[in-house]
């Protein structure tokens, strides 16, 4: 509202002068209303709620609100929300299954374009979308100033109702919160042999309809975000058979058909990716039945402690501390000791480097005269120059599942090194179009299943998608996280599969986690932090590391102190393997 005071002027002015012509129409009708806090009931209670009419005599401004309060209110056909629409609209009104998420705090003000008739006002909602809730039931983050204008209609018993309502549903982020549960939905990709995780949102309440609500999900596939990256073992021609329930003794029944013709291990890969994905709405038995029957052999009721560890390859070993880099050199996060060989010797004058997933590879960046150069070998040992080099390469990362290495060359073009039959590492291009066109990239890491990537582009954090088609690779869906309230990134890790930890230059949030989706952030205790923090590394079951002005610092969970790390060293840069 800083920036609205002439517009309220303006407003009123001309709000003025038509009243002045249309008294009748106009009296007892506020200008406009002040910025607060809606806040929504919770979904999910009966359906068969007697949805109230909208207060008496409320006025245009408060009418407006309030429909967007109700929007997630509980009831069939947004029953709630349908109550402030006038009788023809409440007939017709038919939204799409898009969900637009607002600031908490929003106004609601007068157009101040003249109305042809008394008893018709146009609304504008004052305010900032954060972000969508697509058809898929994804979150798509975004930050813009509101775009919506409703008409309101004095009726014929004296009391405003909207007369066209909103295409799609609006609703504010504490309701939307209160409302929907997060459900990473799981889905398999066949270059790592693991299960990725796509996030997806459900409404919370009947909590006994969740797992067939996330089933539907599930069924229906990956989000647009991870379309290509992975694959669904559900798809169609599977079907869900009958309703998803629950038995008297607990167990939760989930009934398929169309799988006739697969094989058993495909179908002990379905069993995994239902599990997986219903571990976040029941503890309970999961039976999954096909046509019936037990969908594997033998084997008709699955807890989550029966699956394989899917992805454990894809974790660094325990026995694996980690490295930095700091004055040109490799050394160990474990001891503080250089790694043998010339890019812990001196050899090389090391800017950045990545250790592979197994800990027997050594990527490193280092830097002759004006240039920088990519090598790639084994540790311990001398490392052979690539063909990839410039004036910048971001640290390398090395593709799970693959063996490849990336890196970006001058923050224009992803490099992708293969290593060949003869033990030479070729270079081949990532189709990274899509990302490159938002600004230089500065960074660049894998996330540890390989569907995804992370980026540091001009300063903000991005993620995009592996697509593979063929022997071809490319970055697809790039999705800018937390527009308005994340900047001046320069590091960014995998904390999770879909949670990331990033590094800014600010001395409020110099380290915040971020959900891949973006549609949240919580930032660390900055406590014992010297500005500016430039690095950081994170693995699964890891301690988090950061790099600051002093030296390097730990910690594992939000809140929690930083202390400093065993080998700490000024300048160093850590990474674990990966």
């Amino acid at each position: 509202m800083r920036s609205q005071s002439l517009r309220r002027r303006l407003s009123h002015l001309s709000l003025v002068a038509l009243c002045l012509v249309l008294v009748a129409g106009c009296a007892n009708v506020p200008l406009e209303s002040q910025p607060v806090v809606v806040s929504g009931e919770r979904q999910g209670q009966g359906s068969g709620d007697v949805v109230p009419e909208p207060e008496k005599d409320i006025d245009p401004l408060s009418l407006v609100r309030a429909f967007i309060g109700a929007t997630l209110k509980p009831g069939q056909n947004n029953a709630a929300a349908r109550a402030y629409l006038d009788d023809q609209s409440r007939a017709s009104w038919r939204p799409s299954r898009s969900l637009t998420i607002i600031q908490n705090t929003f106004g609601t003000v007068y157009d101040p374009s003249p109305q042809p008739d008394p008893n018709t006002l146009a609304v504008n909602v004052r305010g900032f979308d954060v972000g969508t809730l697509d058809q898929n039931n994804s979150f798509v983050p975004d930050f813009n100033s509101a775009q919506l204008k409703v008409t309101v209609r004095k009726q014929a018993n004296g009391q405003w109702r909207i007369a066209d309502p909103p295409p799609d549903l609006y609703a504010t982020e504490s309701d939307f919160s209160e409302n929907y549960t997060a459900v990473p939905v799981s889905f398999y990709s066949e270059s790592s042999a693991t299960f990725v995780p796509d996030r997806r949102y459900v409404v919370a309440k009947p909590q006994s309809g969740l797992p067939g609500r996330v089933m539907d999900l599930l069924v229906n596939g990956p989000s647009t975000s991870l379309a290509g990256s992975v694959k669904n073992l559900v798809g169609e021609p599977v079907e869900i058979d009958t309703n998803v329930k629950s038995l008297d003794d607990g167990t939760l029944v989930v009934p398929l058909t169309g799988l006739s013709g697969v094989s058993d291990d495909i179908r002990n890969l379905i069993a995994a990716q239902i599990v997986l994905t219903l571990q976040y709405v029941t503890s309970a038995r999961i039976r999954i039945l096909a046509d019936g029957a037990p969908l594997v052999p033998n084997h008709p009721d699955w807890r989550l402690s029966e699956l394989p560890a899917y992805g454990a390859a894809l974790s660094p070993s325990l026995e694996l501390p980690g490295l930095m880099t700091v004055a040109g050199r490799v050394r160990s996060l474990g001891d503080g000791a250089p790694v043998p060989g010339p890019a812990g010797n001196g050899g090389y004058d090391v800017v950045n480097a990545a250790q592979s997933i197994d800990g027997k590879r050594l990527a490193v960046v280092d830097r002759e005269g004006g240039q920088v150069r990519l090598r790639i070998g084994d540790l311990g040992h001398e490392l052979p120059l690539t063909t990839v080099g410039g004036t910048m390469l971001t640290r390398p990362t090395w593709r799970p599942g693959t063996g490849e290495v990336w890196t970006v060359i001058d923050q224009l073009s992803v490099g992708r090194m293969v290593l060949l039959p003869t033990g030479q590492w070729a270079t081949l291009q990532v189709n990274a179009t899509d990302l490159t066109d938002q600004g230089g990239v500065t960074e660049l890491r894998f996330s540890r299943d390989g569907a995804r990537v992370a980026a540091v582009v001009k300063g903000e954090l991005w993620v995009a998608s592996v697509v593979v088609n063929g022997d071809s690779v490319a970055l697809r869906e790039p999705r800018h996280l937390q527009p308005h309230d994340l900047n001046d990134v320069v590091d960014v890790d995998w904390l999770t599969q879909d949670t990331l930890v990033a590094v800014t230059t600010s001395t409020s949030q110099p380290v915040v986690r971020v959900t891949v989706d973006g549609q949240r952030m919580d930032a660390f205790n900055s406590s014992n932090l010297t500005p500016q923090v430039h690095g950081v590394t994170a693995a699964p079951s890891r301690p988090i590391v950061v790099a600051d002005a002093s030296g390097l610092w730990t910690a594992s969970v939000l809140g929690e102190v930083w202390r400093p790390q065993n080998h700490s060293m000024k300048d160093a840069d850590p990474f674990y393997p990966g």
